[in-house]
């Protein structure tokens, strides 16, 4: 069994056997005293998003311009 266990200790362990190394994390003892808990921030934002006509025009303006910058470098890169 001294050979199982090095095959999981290994760091290719997941990409050699998958399903071994899946069922291996699933039934540690080790990993299931751990304390974890789910942290989601990015769930409900604190700061409401407000939009205006400002903040959108100006968004609008810079999506253009980018538009119109990789337009022109890939004119250039055609041409050179």
């Amino acid at each position: 069994m001294a050979h199982r266990h090095e095959a999981h200790s290994s760091p290719f362990a997941q990409l050699i056997d998958p399903a071994a190394f899946s069922a291996a994390v699933a039934h540690s003892e080790r990993l299931a005293r751990l304390k974890s808990r789910v942290c989601r921030p990015l769930d409900k934002p604190l700061i409401p998003l407000v939009r205006n006509a400002e903040q959108e025009r100006f968004d609008r303006e810079v999506e253009h311009a980018r538009a119109r910058d990789l337009a022109a470098e890939l004119a250039y890169a055609d041409t050179h």
